[in-house]
């Protein structure tokens, strides 16, 4: 045996071992069908089987092609150069009898290695059959695409190659070069039957092709004689190779298209996109244009490149090319990158290039962890990234010379890597059961490296991503790959709220709620053989379980947690999954500090203040025959909670898609046995509590407070009605007093009707589903309101006596205006808060009706009567001043000042009562108030019928000299000089002023 052995340069493969076996093709003539002898050792070869009909060609005389196997041992170094074409035959041999050898050619080569296992490849027209291929091993070859090339077999195994058949099948694309954005398809036309077929993409640049399947962007479709493959919205990302695979008579077969895909002009990466140099520090700088490898050999020149050197860099996905700009120019320059590809479009990006010249403003030069350097003001000065991370770093200096905050765009870049893969892998490239396992067995890695709200953006996005593709593929995860999720959101839910969560949230709102539905999605797809599964860390907990085909017991799970969390599902609602024998897998899982991640939005129903406490949020889905159901009834008991409290759960729809908490379906039940709070839902999904952060102490004296004020109240605005009764006509004989009289009728009209109404709501059912509910709480918004704007028109009507002496309005063109201010401005507060918040679910507040206490709702309420109380301190102000010291011109008649008089005080008595009322109101809604604002608030605002009866209609000196003269048929008491009792002192001489002006 020679110890090395070569073969010619038509050989494919260049080996050195101890032996070598070859495989010799015979053609002999025959005139009739004939076997192969057996059984015999060619019975036993792997290329074939023995005892076969040849295939013959049709006429006689006609040659057949028959395979023998023979073993030739070589001993010299070198191969023998007569064995590298086909092989001549002696005359003899060709005349021998029965048959006739008319040739001889080589099929197969084998190369023994020290382990006595046979390296064995095909030569040229010959390939193993697909048999053989599926039972040995590939050997490791640098030949490309050579389907079953080389096999691997063991001692006492042989074989041989068979002559491959003429190709079965066309491949064809719609054009080779691709635009962005545009539909590839690629179509297979057969003609013999097919089997095994698998599409592949061999992208430019990476070591291996990966497999296709139906994702997001990918669709197959196969139909007899006919197989096509078309990808939407192509990206450079798709250029390359496309190789189908099949099998076909006995064959595998490989048929390949090269895919060419342009680059558009957000594909560079321009570093930096804009720059802002100083010439007297910096005469020289450095830009360049960054683009991924790709098939289409671009080319790039920079322009204007006077003074400048271009530089080609290569790095392991991209090519960049730099610019080196040795002169500094004389004013601002516009440098473009030009990049070129025989028959394409040039694709041209600029870079923007500011020079400071002398005076301008600058921000100095700065070193930290990134350099800046002079830049001028109103600019915005960049910097790549430093370390292994990806992205811009930014600092915008401020028209004053002074350097601003910095805004970081770095992203790990191995994080950017991962979540490039997984998105190219939903989209369609790569084989799922494979490559999840294995993104889900890097995760730890990446997670200790999230350093920055990109970091973990990116991260979150990854997980969201990757549980989609297990979805849309129904991949099932092993021990390994779950435990390294939860790992993972463990540390996710313990990263730093200040540093990390907050400005992620600010960036991407839902990004919480991705986050629950990606661990959500892939808790529950956990491989059956694995239940049943328990795992504790901190902040997460899970627990399954595989329920038998048997009618199942209740589902019981209870969680270590502060405080202790049990839920359960009835028989009743397992039993309907089991009729057809098929196992039932329950997983529950516990996130703690979820619920602080989470956006605040509440669905309708809910306030936009609640809180979740105790901070738990429960998963529980139930699979059953590789199927997820949703519905079913689940009991919780989420332990002591203190206030009154709402079984919710995440709805992912609300809120166009950025979720919510929704109580559609759950109901709060209390528990039998001990002082905890129990939630009974109808549906499997996220649960957790609801509770007010602003809680009214459930008080019953509060309650019968508020029932008996209310209750005196209106029997004091049906007194004061029936006051206005008796001495309407004595008391409105003038213009003033008429006006005035008339605001406060209104007002009592509208505080009876609205004090009624509201009354009347506890009698009616709360919540939104409730028209009457509804209405009720509309009506009382704006009668409350109409109150208060009537005493505004009562200060605007004294304030315009008092300022507008010559320029009166007339008595009905005034009433008219308080008429519009009294009413229609309240009606477009109200309805305007119904159409703001009813659709969101924040109009009615919790179990009442009445605004939401909690929302935006009763702002609009308490913020017009604060105004008002506010201008009417004004007006007060004003009108205090005025009276106590008139003018000579602007004197008002005796009769006229006692009325203004009349209007001043009422509004000096219950403008204060007015406005402390509702400020105690606005100061329940702090948190950890006392009880103390809750009393006062309750009897003010409730005996606001009574204050009015008293100050605002009793003390009128008028309204009481119309009722003694009505019941007690006395005179009246002689005046006295007193602004209390709202009578006018007249001094001496304003009395001789207004003789003199008589």
């Amino acid at each position: 045996m020679g110890k090395t052995w070569r073969s010619s340069s038509q050989s494919p493969l260049f080996w050195s071992g101890q032996a070598f076996r070859l495989i010799l093709s015979f053609r002999l003539p025959t005139r009739e069908p004939w076997r192969c002898p057996g059984p015999g050792w060619g019975q036993s070869q792997a290329g074939g089987e023995s005892g076969q009909p040849l295939d013959q060609e049709s006429g006689a005389g006609e040659s057949a092609l028959l395979s023998v196997y023979a073993q030739l041992d070589f001993a010299h170094e070198t191969w023998p150069a007569a064995l590298s074409g086909p092989l001549t035959l002696p005359a003899a041999s060709v005349s021998s009898a029965p048959v006739t050898l008319t040739g001889l050619s080589l099929t197969t080569e084998c190369k023994v290695n020290h382990d006595g296992c046979s390296y064995c490849a095909c030569l040229s027209g010959y390939q193993w059959n697909a048999s053989v291929c599926s039972h040995h091993d590939p050997c490791q070859t640098h030949l490309k695409h050579q389907p079953c090339g080389c096999l691997v077999f063991s001692p006492m195994e042989a074989g041989y190659c068979q002559l491959l058949p003429p190709v079965p099948a066309t491949l064809s694309l719609n054009s080779w070069l691709q635009m962005p954005g545009s539909t590839l398809n690629l179509t297979l036309l057969t003609s013999q039957e097919t089997t095994n077929m698998n599409w592949f993409l061999w992208r430019t640049g990476s070591p291996s092709p990966v497999l296709l399947w139906a994702g997001t962007r990918v669709s197959l479709t196969s139909s007899p004689g006919r197989a096509v493959l078309s990808i939407i919205n192509i990206s450079h990302k798709w250029a390359g190779e496309y190789v189908c695979c099949f099998e076909a008579q006995g064959f595998r077969w490989e048929l390949q298209q090269v895919v060419r895909v342009p680059l558009r002009q957000t594909d560079v990466t321009r570093l930096p996109d804009q720059l802002s140099i100083s010439c007297a520090t910096s005469p020289g700088f450095q830009l360049s244009c960054c683009i991924p490898s790709t098939h289409l050999g671009y080319t790039a020149s920079w322009s204007p490149r006077e003074g400048s050197e271009a530089a080609l860099i290569h790095t392991a996905d991209s090519q960049c090319f730099g610019l080196a700009v040795q002169h500094c120019p004389t004013a601002d320059t516009t440098y473009t990158c030009d990049l070129q590809s025989p028959g394409l479009t040039p694709v041209r990006v600029a870079v923007s290039v500011t020079v400071i010249q002398d005076g301008d403003a600058t921000c100095p030069e700065e070193a930290s962890a990134v350099a800046w350097n002079v830049t001028k003001a109103g600019h915005v000065a960049q910097a790549p990234c430093p370390g292994n991370r990806t992205g811009m770093v930014k600092r915008a200096c401020g028209t004053d010379g002074v350097w601003g905050p910095i805004h970081s765009g770095c992203t790990d870049t191995g994080l950017l890597a991962l979540l490039q893969r997984v998105r190219l892998l939903r989209a369609g490239q790569g084989w799922p059961a494979t490559e999840v396992p294995q993104i889900l067995a890097q995760l730890p890695e990446h997670v200790v490296v999230v350093a920055s709200s990109s970091d973990l953006l990116a991260l979150v996005h990854t997980m969201t991503v990757l549980a989609k593709v297990v979805a849309d593929a129904r991949i099932q995860l092993n021990y390994s790959g779950l435990e390294a999720l939860l790992n993972t959101t463990d540390k996710v839910l313990d990263m730093d709220s200040g540093s990390l969560w907050t400005p992620a949230r600010a960036q991407k709102p839902s990004v919480g709620s991705n986050l629950l539905l990606a661990v959500e999605t892939l808790a529950r797809s956990l491989c059956p053989r694995d239940l049943p599964f328990s795992f504790v860390l901190p902040n997460v907990q899970l627990q399954t379980q595989l329920l038998g085909p048997t009618s199942p017991a209740d589902y019981r799970v209870s969680f270590l947690t502060q405080p202790p969390l049990r839920a359960w599902i009835p028989r009743h609602s397992l039993a309907p999954l089991s009729r057809n024998g098929t196992n039932v897998s329950i997983t529950s899982l516990v996130l703690q500090k979820l619920d602080h991640l989470l956006p605040t939005n509440y669905g309708p129903g809910l306030g936009d203040s609640l809180s979740v406490t105790p901070g738990l949020v429960l998963v529980i889905s139930i699979t059953a025959g590789g199927q997820v159901f949703n519905q079913g009834e689940v009991i919780m008991d989420f332990g002591d909670t203190d206030g009154s409290s709402h079984c919710v759960f995440w709805d992912h729809d609300l809120f166009q898609g950025k979720g919510g908490w929704s109580d559609a379906g759950c109901r709060v039940q209390a528990a039998s046995a001990s002082p905890t709070t129990q939630c009974i839902c109808q549906h499997l999904t996220a649960f957790s509590i609801l509770m007010s952060g602003h809680t009214v102490p459930q008080n019953p004296t509060l309650e019968l407070l508020s029932q008996m004020g209310l209750g005196a109240s209106i029997l004091a605005l049906l007194l004061c009605l029936g006051v206005y009764r008796l001495v309407w006509r004595i008391v409105v004989r003038n213009k003033v007093a008429y006006l005035r009289h008339a605001a406060l009728l209104n007002m009592v009209l509208c505080l009876l009707a609205a004090d009624t109404c509201f009354l009347g709501a506890s009698l009616l059912p709360p919540g939104p589903r409730s028209p009457l509910c509804l209405a009720t709480a509309f009506l009382c918004h704006f009668l409350y309101l109409a109150t208060f704007f009537w005493m505004l028109a009562q200060a605007l009507m004294l304030a315009h006596q008092l300022l507008f002496v010559f320029h009166q309005l007339s008595k009905h063109r005034m009433l008219s205006l308080m008429v519009l201010l009294g009413y229609l401005c309240p009606l477009g507060f109200a309805g305007a808060a119904l159409g703001l918040y009813l659709p969101r679910g924040q109009y009615l507040g919790d179990g009442e009706c009445w605004l939401d206490r909690k929302g935006g709702a009763l702002y609009t309420f308490a913020g017009p009567v604060l105004a008002i109380v506010g201008v009417n301190g004004l007006v007060l102000t004003m009108a205090v001043l005025k009276l106590l010291r008139p003018s000579l011109s602007e004197g008002p008649q005796v009769e006229r000042r006692q009325a203004l008089l009349g209007v001043l005080k009422a509004l000096l008595i219950l403008t204060p009562i007015f406005g402390l009322t509702w400020g105690l109101g606005l100061a329940t809604l702090l948190e950890d108030i006392s009880v103390v604002p809750h009393y006062l608030f309750t009897v003010l605002n409730a005996f606001q019928g009574v204050f009015i009866l008293l100050f605002g209609c009793l003390t009128d000196r008028k309204v009481q000299e119309a009722l003694r003269k009505r019941f007690c048929r006395a005179q009246p008491p002689t005046s006295t000089i007193s602004l209390s009792t709202n009578e006018a002192y007249i001094p001496e001489h304003s009395k001789g002023r207004s003789q003199d002006a008589r």
